[in-house]
């Protein structure tokens, strides 16, 4: 096993820099690393704790007698100090009666940088963005998830355009994650366990550092645990009924268990999506075996819960068979307080159904629930009707709170350097203010634009080299290397295309008119590109067909190299592609987008939005900071929604967004087009802001839970 290089006694707390998450959303923080050996930071994959494995000692040396690299690594420690020590964060000072509770956060997947691989996407990033900023302002959040050695698959596209999915195990010695408790040889030990079927499964636990925050991540992969055990947690999103009701249970009713043995007791428990419901259950479990009914022990349990929904589609929801739960949890059903009618009646969607759904178990069991937008909660009160037939469907207890998403993780360098000069060394301080973002008038359109090249040409500059290595290295023909995205160039118009592949988000809505797009893609005077990246999931054929369609318009040599697909979309590639394209195309059918977040932080960093009128795009435009595709009217069938969406974006492009782009001033500053950018960036930025989310939930789900279970006085 690896482990790192001894460090000089000046700089120790390299280590503990590493080690928190913290440095990845805080800029003096990656400077040091930046600093203290480039190559190994580009080789490593931007990973700290895989430097401090292999860093040469000499290098080490050197930096601890370095005076500018001493001030770097002194200034990002006093700020890794100050930020996660004090106690004057907005939750103290605006709570501080609370200021000592705890709010439990269960998620299934948790995304906090690509160096730790444990994420499939939107529903994983959204929930890391929320514990970075819970510890920006102090919210006593503590997160619960999996631990998943395989994570998620890697992407590779074969030369027919075919996704092969590619599992990798996870190097933990290069990660910051620590077992919480540690048996000799540096094994994970057991910490709880749960009955599964007719055996008993052990749990053990890691812990991440996220600034203030600690994230468990649960693990079956102990020595105690049969091999097949061990392996039950091992990739995220199993398409296998069986294997994802076990994984719940072990998020669920394991996260509670693991929990208590470190004792940790917190006062309100927030469920992100179904996988979590049996959170809920294992906590009502537990009250009825302390003595209470189970009517006591159901309110006890929904009066410090919240639940938060992200799906506007019944299919997506988690559902499984009365005969497959039986199986599963026979042991569990044994055991003090688990009553199981009860509970499999609060799972019913409807009195008739045989079958456990998760959404609507965690619904029942919570007294604050939302869902992800304010469009969304209109679908979602229409989806749960049925759980509260005597109510008018506008008063089904579902409220809402829009998605928002981490600042400092996703905007560029080049962009927050602008801020630093323009709107004060505070402003991120106030990032969920408009007042804030009034200033953007104060930059200089020459500036702007210089930035926005800069951003975009190191997206073009990454696609090339991926596209480079990979041909390189004999896995690609030159053909599959210009379909990466070798042929781009920094000076034609950019649409990004970026998300998971499904068919309700119709990836190949551009294709509706090939000929349309090939003129639009090929004028000489004003060119336009596109890149496509995202990944099908494993048992989707469907979607997997639409990606190997995309990818072979990428082929196709009456596109001019103008059409790419980015293979292996991570957080990484995300980053590079929300920052440098210059449009963001969103095409889902209409209502099943729930919110989205990548669009926002596209136009956090000036990229302009183009959207159908889903998700969270009616709350955000506004006439000037991008386009909306359509109308809000619904279409009487799919062929006739492609047809007019596939019109309208082609007008759009056309007689709208391409011109503009390409009206310049004698020196090639597009102004009128920036005019937009502006907008974008002002509007979009403190309204979608994970910090306007957080100080949401806190305000409106948190504290009225924690003051209703405050002891009188």
């Amino acid at each position: 096993m690896a482990s790192e290089t001894a460090l000089p006694t000046r700089i120790e707390r390299l280590s503990e820099l590493a080690h928190n998450m913290w440095w990845s959303w805080h800029r003096s923080s990656r400077a040091v690393f930046t600093s203290l050996d480039y190559p190994l930071w580009s080789l490593s994959g931007h990973n700290p704790v895989m430097i401090l494995q292999d860093i040469l000692p000499s290098r080490l040396r050197q930096a601890a007698q370095d005076p500018a690299f001493l001030a770097l690594y002194d200034r990002a420690i006093a700020e890794l100090d100050s930020d996660v020590m004090r106690n004057s964060h907005w939750f103290a000072r605006t709570h501080p009666d609370h200021s000592h509770r705890t709010i439990a956060y269960f998620s299934a997947e948790f995304a906090l940088h690509n160096s730790l691989p444990i994420y499939a996407g939107g529903l994983g990033i959204l929930a890391g963005d929320l514990l970075k900023e819970a510890s920006d302002l102090g919210v006593p959040l503590v997160g619960v998830g999996l631990m998943y050695p395989q994570g998620y698959f890697r992407q590779q596209i074969g030369p027919d355009g075919w996704q092969q999915e590619v599992y990798r195990q996870l190097d933990f010695t290069a990660t910051p994650l620590v077992p919480v408790q540690v048996l000799p040889g540096g094994r994970c030990s057991p910490l709880a366990s749960i009955s599964l079927g007719n055996r008993t499964i052990n749990l053990c636990a890691y812990l991440v550092r996220v600034g203030r925050v600690e994230l468990y991540l649960v693990s079956t992969d102990v020595e105690e645990n049969s091999p097949e055990d061990r392996d039950l947690t091992s990739r995220l999103y199993t398409a296998d009924r069986d294997r994802r009701l076990q994984q719940e249970m072990v998020l669920g009713i394991g996260g509670v268990k693991i929990l208590d043995a470190l004792g940790i007791k917190p006062q309100v428990w927030h469920g992100n999506e179904g996988h979590t419901a049996f959170m809920m259950m294992e906590r009502i479990r537990r009250e009825s075996e302390q003595g209470h009914t189970f009517e006591e022990a159901l309110e006890r349990v929904r009066n410090s819960t919240v639940f938060t929904t992200h799906t506007p589609v019944p299919a997506g929801h988690d559902v499984f068979s009365f005969e497959l739960m039986d199986e599963h949890m026979r042991g569990y059903w044994q055991l003090p307080g688990a009553d199981r009618q009860a509970f499999l009646t609060l799972g019913q969607q409807a009195p008739s159904s045989h079958h456990f759904n998760m959404t609507a178990f965690a619904l029942r069991t919570s007294s604050k629930s939302s869902a992800v937008s304010k469009m969304h909660r209109t679908v979602t009160q229409k989806m749960w009707h049925s759980l509260w037939p005597d109510l008018a469907e506008e008063d089904v207890p579902i409220a809402h709170v829009t998605n928002g998403v981490h600042l400092p993780t996703w905007l560029a360098a080049e962009i927050a350097e602008l801020y630093d000069r323009h709107l004060g060394k505070d402003w991120m301080a106030g990032s969920d203010k408009p007042s804030t973002f009034e200033k953007i008038r104060n930059i200089p359109d020459e500036e702007l634009w210089a930035a926005r090249r800069e951003v975009k040409q190191k997206l073009i500059t990454a696609m090339t080299l991926r596209a480079q290595d990979c041909w390189a290295n004999g896995r690609c023909s030159g053909q599959q290397a210009v379909a990466m995205g070798a042929l781009f160039e920094p000076s034609a118009l950019t649409i990004g295309f970026v998300r998971r592949f499904t068919e309700y988000k119709r990836p190949t809505l551009l294709f509706h008119d090939i000929e349309r797009l090939k003129k639009l893609v090929r004028d000489p005077w004003s060119p336009v590109q596109i890149v496509f990246a995202g990944k099908s999931h494993p048992a989707d054929e469907a979607s997997k067909h639409l990606l190997q369609s995309t990818f072979s318009a990428s082929l196709d040599h009456g596109f001019f190299g103008r059409i790419s697909f980015v293979e292996d979309y991570d957080m990484h590639m995300a980053r590079l592609l929300v920052r440098g394209v210059d449009v963001w195309l969103n095409t889902p059918r209409r209502p099943r987008e729930a919110s989205g977040t990548s669009g926002m932080k596209a136009c956090m960093n000036g990229v302009l939005h183009l959207s159908v009128p889903d998700g969270w795009w009616p709350e955000g435009y506004n006439g000037t900071n991008g386009w909306t595709i359509g109308d809000e009217s619904l279409a009487s069938s799919p062929a006739q929604e492609d047809e007019r969406d596939a019109a309208a974006l082609y007008d759009l492009l056309e007689q709208e967004i391409i011109p503009l782009y390409y009206k310049r001033n004698r020196k090639g500053v597009p102004h009128d087009w920036l005019q937009h950018v502006r907008s974008a960036m002002k509007s979009i930025s403190p309204q979608f802001s994970a910090r306007r989310m957080v100080k949401d939930y806190v305000e409106h789900m948190y504290i009225p839970l924690l003051n209703q279970g405050q002891p009188r006085r």
